[in-house]
């Protein structure tokens, strides 16, 4: 509920900086709304140089995470200027279309995600935190800004799709963990308790020293916290079980 609080008050203020919308306002599909605000002058010249202004005309209907002027701002200068360069067109259609998912998402219906498919085919994490929704680290300053073809939320930093890298390393510490199991849960079935739960060490060890963004950060925080628990414990078949949660509650997040 508080968080539906906050997303009202959030549309309230927006509502007085974009102006109450009308049924002539309405009609304005998601680029000339957004451009009407004025907030949103780098967001345009961002989608002129992807060209996808006429995609975006389209019938969609289609739910634009909008950043605003500020939110681009946030970005080095000369990333924004190497971006907007007929030569890196692919690179910013890709940021840009992570900021627009297929069909129209309200905010009544943000808040129960987790996760939401952009129209790069990639992921965008959505989670619920008592300051308001977030979309991976961007935060959702205003919502249900109505268009002729979807609807627009306003926020506060700019999308940074995951590359292909990060998703690479992402599948191999998974596989790691999926390997780890497979090894240990004969071992732990066979009364080898204390073997179960070195290997886990092992490869919790191994989780927290790969690259980075191969763990997510509170997976990591968890590893540490976990691993910590289990170097106090002498029960090799409490640490077993112990390492074994964390190692599920990192797949099932991935899911």
């Amino acid at each position: 509920m508080k968080i539906i609080k906050y997303l009202t008050s959030a549309l309230f203020f927006a509502s007085i900086a974009i102006g109450t919308a009308s049924a002539e306002e309405n009609k304005k599909d998601i680029v000339d709304t957004a451009v009407s605000n004025g907030n949103f002058k780098t967001l345009a010249a961002a989608l002129t140089a992807a060209g996808l202004i006429d995609a975006l005309k389209g019938d969609g209907p289609f739910t634009v995470f909008a950043p605003n002027d500020e939110a681009f701002a946030k970005l080095p200068k000369e990333t924004l200027a190497s971006l907007l360069k007929p030569e890196n067109k692919a690179k910013l259609v890709d940021i840009l279309t992570y900021h627009v998912v297929s069909g129209e998402v309200p905010a009544k219906v943000a808040v129960t995600l987790k996760k939401a498919t952009a129209l790069n085919k990639k992921t965008i994490n959505v989670k619920k935190k008592k300051a308001g929704l977030y979309l991976n680290k961007s935060k959702v300053i205003a919502t249900d800004i109505k268009a002729s073809n979807g609807i627009i939320h306003v926020i506060d930093t700019v999308l940074l799709p995951p590359s292909k890298k990060q998703a690479s390393s992402t599948k191999a510490s998974s596989e790691l963990i999926a390997v780890a199991i497979d090894k240990a849960v004969p071992l732990f079935n066979h009364g080898q308790h204390q073997a179960c739960a070195a290997i886990y060490e092992v490869t919790a060890k191994a989780l927290m020293s790969m690259p980075e963004g191969s763990v997510a950060e509170k997976d990591r925080v968890m590893l540490q916290r976990t691993m910590k628990m289990v170097s106090h414990s002498k029960c090799m078949t409490t640490n077993a079980w112990t390492l074994r949660k964390a190692f599920d509650a990192m797949l099932v997040a991935r899911r």
